[in-house]
């Protein structure tokens, strides 16, 4: 295409400049050839047009003010202010911005120069092969930056939207990860206290111990459920949304699996969010895992207040009176369960208690 676009070029030079020349009669004097010369270099310097406009329109320019100058001494062919009118044009394509006007004011001067030098050309004449050529180079020059434009923002639309999807997969991932913290954990801990508690009566009060075990088979189920649960949300299908009966459930398995814990609903709950219902029920689940964890044997009290505004869920225990069963968790409970929580715009505290237990309370707006 480059190369298609600067024959052209040579054969418009050829075009408007040698073939007339030939025509009229070749100069013979050589002030006449250095004449003729100076128009055909004038007009070969729009080969470079793309690539260095303002050298072209600045060469072209001084060619163009030599050939007047000179004009005694050769023959100037009307069809060359052709190259006068895209030598304007390349003009107004060099520059943008303010430089734009600037050289829109030194054309102007150029042009009354040449006037000058000229003598007797009309300045008409120059103006209707200068300013057509400048308006139409300047409407291309605003065409290009536009499009330069549209296509910046194309790139950086396309940044942000990669940039958000890996905002939002690493957010997804991090949901996914707190939700199988809770799951797993919980179902865990509980059967590991549970499977310790059947060991120690297993020889002097099977019926217990049989009763123990049994809730350990309810924890492994439950947990089974919750996980296929997750694997039908990450899956498309559509599930029933969880409620405030799930506390009850998890505080009941709490119960049962020996764990002393009370709990109590206040307030209204009419038109909970089914999102807030189900950070309310993670709460709870994650406070009871990890007062089986680090306060076997003291009482654990959940309290859920609703009203129209929010919904507060308080998990306290106080402390432990036996000895800690050495389950470890990961550390990104709280982290993970205060995250989610203000992703709902609540907030979550935890921290210790006056009386040495430890509390976690939550508000989530309703």
């Amino acid at each position: 295409m480059r190369r298609l676009e600067q024959a052209a070029v040579v054969a418009l030079v050829l075009a408007v400049v040698v073939v007339p020349t030939a025509i009229h009669g070749w100069p013979t004097t050589v002030l006449g050839n250095v004449f003729t010369a100076l128009l055909v270099v004038g007009g070969l310097a729009l080969v470079w047009w793309r690539t260095h406009p303002r050298a072209v329109a600045v060469v072209g320019g001084l060619v163009y003010l030599l050939t007047a100058v000179l004009g005694d001494y050769g023959w100037f062919p009307d069809p060359s202010f052709a190259v006068l009118a895209l030598l304007t044009a390349v003009t107004a394509l060099g520059w943008s911005g303010r430089a734009a006007s600037v050289a829109a004011l030194g054309l102007a001067a150029y042009l009354f120069v040449l006037w000058l030098v000229l003598g007797d050309t009309s300045g008409t004449a120059l103006v209707m092969f200068s300013a057509p050529g400048f308006l139409a180079g300047t409407v291309l020059r605003l065409r290009r930056e536009t499009a330069d434009r549209l296509a910046e923002r194309g790139r950086e639309l396309e940044e942000e939207r990669e940039l958000y999807a890996e905002l939002a997969l690493r957010h997804e991932r991090a949901r996914i990860a707190s939700e199988l913290h809770d799951i797993v954990g919980h179902a865990i801990s509980v059967m590991v206290i549970q499977a310790a508690a059947g060991q120690r009566l297993l020889d002097h009060d099977p019926v217990r111990a049989k009763e123990v075990f049994a809730a350990i088979a309810e924890s492994a189920r439950q947990g089974r459920d919750d996980l296929r649960r997750l694997v039908d949300l990450l899956g498309g299908t559509e599930v029933s949304g969880p409620d405030l009966s799930l506390i009850e459930e998890v505080v009941t398995r709490a119960a049962h699996g020996g764990l002393d814990v009370s709990c109590r609903f206040e307030g209204e709950y009419d038109g909970l969010a089914a999102p807030t219902a189900h950070i309310a029920f993670r709460v709870v689940q994650e406070s009871l895992t990890n007062a089986l964890r680090h306060a076997p044997g003291a009482a654990v009290r959940v309290l859920v207040n609703g009203s129209d505004r929010a919904l507060t869920v308080s998990v306290e225990n106080d402390h432990s009176t036996q000895e800690p069963p050495g389950l470890s968790g990961t550390g990104h409970g709280l982290v993970g369960l205060r995250e989610r929580v203000q992703d709902l715009d609540g907030h979550l505290l935890a921290g210790p208690t006056s009386c040495g237990g430890w509390q976690v309370q939550a508000t989530l707006p309703n």
